[in-house]
Order: C-alpha cells, then sequence, then structure tokens
C-alpha cells in the first residue's frame, strides 16, 4: 500500500509538472504570436546591419514609442507588442537615417537599410511638374519633382541639404511634402539659403529608388507671373500644366505642346534639361486646375482621413521637422500622425502625371516610326 501510495504521488507529481511545462509553453507560444521579428540587411555592403537601433511606433497614437531593441549579431530583432490589434510602425536608424516599414502584429518581416553619404554619384531629376492655377488674387502653384537615386553601389544620400529647389523669390510656401520608395509620406521643412531669395534646400534622405517632392505655394497674382526656371539635378522632363482658361509662352524651343486628350487642362513640356538654369516661361489669365486625385482616386487607398490634396492651400499648417534624419543617441521626435500617413493624393498626382507625359512621349515617338516606314518601305522596293 505505502508503494502504490507512492507511486500515486509521483504520478500526480509528474501529472502536475506536466501541465506546467505545458502552460509555460502555450505562454510561449502567445507571447511569439505577439511579437514582431525582422531581420534588417545593409544592401550596400551585403551584410547584416548589426547594432541598428529598432524603435516599435503606434500610428494611431501620434507616433508614441512602444519599445525598441538592436539588432544582433546576424541583423535580427524581435520585439513585443502591446497591442496585436493595433497597427505600428517599424523603425531602423542606419548611420543616423530613418527606414520605416508598416507591420502589424505577428509578421516577420525583412528592412533593407543602406550606407549613407553627404553626395552619392547616380543621383538624377526624373521629371518636374508644375501645375498652376488661380485663387482670387492669389495663383497657388504645386510643384512636383521626383528624383531617382541609381547609386551602385546603392546608397542613400543624407545631410543638410539632399535636396535643392529654386521658387520665384516671392513665392510664400504653403507646405512641402516628401515620399520615398517606400511611400509612407511626411510633411518636411525647407530653409531658405542665407542670402539667396527663393533657393530652399530639404534634408530629406534621397533613398535608392525614386523620391517625390511637393512644394505648394502661392504668389501675389495680377493676371501675370514670369517663372525663371533652375535645376539641381539634370532633369528628363519639365511639363507645365494649367487650364485651358490661361495662356503660356515662353522664349526658349524647349518647351513643345503635349496633345493629352483632356480638355480640362493643357501641357507643356521640355526634356532632357542640363542642371543649372533652365527655360523661362510666362503664365497669363485666371483658372483653376481641376484636381487629377478625381481621376485617380479608384486607383489610390487611401490609409487616412488626414490625407489633402496638394493643390489645396493650408495656410494654417506648421511645417514639421524633417524625420528622415536624426541622431540615434537621441530620443525621437513625436510628430503628429498626420506626418507619417502614406500621401495618396500627392504620389497618386504624381504617378498619374508621370504616366500621362510619358504615354504622349511613347505615342509620339511611335507616329514618328510611322512616318519613316513607308519611306523606309518605298526605299527597299526601289532596292528590289
Amino acid at each position: 500500500m505505502i508503494k502504490l501510495r507512492r507511486l500515486g504521488n509521483g504520478l500526480h507529481t509528474g501529472i502536475i509538472f506536466s501541465t506546467l511545462w505545458l502552460l509555460a509553453w502555450l505562454s510561449t507560444g502567445a507571447l511569439g504570436a505577439n511579437n514582431l521579428t525582422g531581420t534588417v540587411r545593409n544592401v550596400s555592403s551585403g551584410q547584416p546591419a548589426v547594432g541598428d537601433d529598432v524603435i516599435l511606433l503606434r500610428p494611431d497614437a501620434g507616433m508614441q514609442e512602444e519599445a525598441r531593441t538592436k539588432t544582433d549579431k546576424e541583423g535580427a530583432f524581435a520585439i513585443a507588442v502591446k497591442h496585436p490589434d493595433k497597427p505600428y510602425l517599424v523603425r531602423v536608424i542606419h548611420q543616423g537615417v530613418c527606414y520605416d516599414q508598416q507591420a502589424s502584429t505577428g509578421d516577420a518581416l525583412t528592412i533593407a537599410v543602406f550606407d549613407a553619404a553627404p553626395r552619392v554619384q547616380g543621383v538624377t531629376g526624373s521629371i518636374e511638374i508644375l501645375r498652376a492655377g488661380t485663387n482670387g488674387k492669389l495663383l497657388h502653384v504645386s510643384d512636383l519633382y521626383e528624383i531617382t537615386n541609381e547609386s551602385n553601389p546603392p546608397m542613400t544620400q543624407a545631410g543638410a541639404r539632399t535636396f535643392e529647389v529654386y521658387l520665384p523669390a516671392a513665392a510664400k510656401i504653403d507646405s512641402v511634402r516628401a515620399a520615398g520608395p517606400g511611400k509612407i509620406g511626411t510633411i518636411i521643412s525647407a530653409v531658405l539659403v542665407r542670402r539667396e531669395p527663393g533657393h530652399y534646400a530639404v534634408s530629406f534622405p534621397l533613398l535608392p529608388g525614386a523620391t517625390k517632392f511637393a512644394f505648394n505655394y502661392d504668389l501675389a497674382y495680377s493676371g501675370h507671373a514670369a517663372f525663371r526656371t533652375r535645376l539641381a539635378y539634370p532633369l528628363q522632363q519639365l511639363a507645365v500644366m494649367i487650364p485651358p482658361t490661361m495662356k503660356f509662352s515662353s522664349h526658349s524651343p524647349a518647351f513643345e505642346i503635349l496633345a493629352t486628350g483632356n480638355s480640362r487642362y493643357q501641357v507643356r513640356a521640355a526634356s532632357q534639361l542640363k542642371a543649372g538654369e533652365g527655360p523661362g516661361f510666362e503664365i497669363s489669365g485666371t483658372g483653376a486646375v481641376p484636381p487629377l486625385g478625381e481621376q485617380a482616386k479608384p486607383q489610390a487607398r487611401l490609409q487616412s482621413p488626414a490625407v489633402v490634396d496638394p493643390m489645396v492651400a493650408s495656410p494654417n499648417r506648421a511645417a514639421l521637422p524633417s524625420l528622415g534624419r536624426v541622431d540615434s543617441h537621441r530620443e525621437p521626435a513625436e510628430p503628429s500622425s498626420e506626418s507619417l500617413v502614406l500621401d495618396g493624393v500627392t504620389c497618386t498626382l504624381l504617378a498619374a502625371c508621370v504616366v500621362l507625359v510619358w504615354r504622349v512621349r511613347k505615342a509620339r515617338n511611335f507616329s514618328a516610326a510611322q512616318a519613316v516606314a513607308p519611306r523606309t518601305r518605298r526605299v527597299n522596293r526601289r532596292s528590289a
């Protein structure tokens, strides 16, 4: 009886330990389900990014920091999530530059980072689209740029003056927006270069790929405005879009009329421009440019009601400090959640304009090829 009792106690003890082990295993599994894990790779060197800060941010709580860690020797990280039902933003800081990626609980992320330098080879301008329309006694301008970083090996251009723009000296900036290759947009600030009216610099990093900027400003307007273009980088194409009720004029032969097939606006374009002084132009008359965002809205899934059409003036909106480059030894700033939402209308507008301009160019090249083809066929027949 005593042996049986001991055996029974042993069985009872074994059951207790087995139950505790099972509970511990289940708890570990539940904790893992509430983790965000990932790896960070330095694409410039082809090696894991070791010792980079990884910060977990809550966009729905004003970009509040919830947790932080560092990548290990394999570039891996894991962060426990306190609110599994909330969206998150994972920020990796590498050489002072932020690399952000949207995430949800349970995700396994792969985040690419790049070495940074004040100047890198391979940065050029893809397209500039200047849209203008009148608003009472003001001319409102939305000047959109797409800058491409094709550095090899890929590197991020980061510093105090990563991009520079030349606006009319009397321009009153309404807002400046930027979106990197990951399409996470932000409101940034532009700094006026000392003793150079109209010359502004921004510190938003230029990651490998395409970075988009939108400079929205107003000019006092009495029916006529002159623009002198100056480019920080070579530009494949400059397009000027105005309503059909306004008049465009230029002494430069560089501008061509683009037949857009849309009666709501007219477009003039100049191609293959070098850095430095560009062709000047003038516009006159009145008219409001219809927002292209309405045409592209079915394709754009806006992430937040805070997204604003870049053509709409916002005189009460204060520009926020640039979020692109930070000191890794300091606490990150906590900007408004609006500053990091995907600026769908701005990005969609630029994408729509890019497609428009390049589609017209392709059609013109195709028409030219067709015009040459009959002559080629006639020459071949004569040769035969």
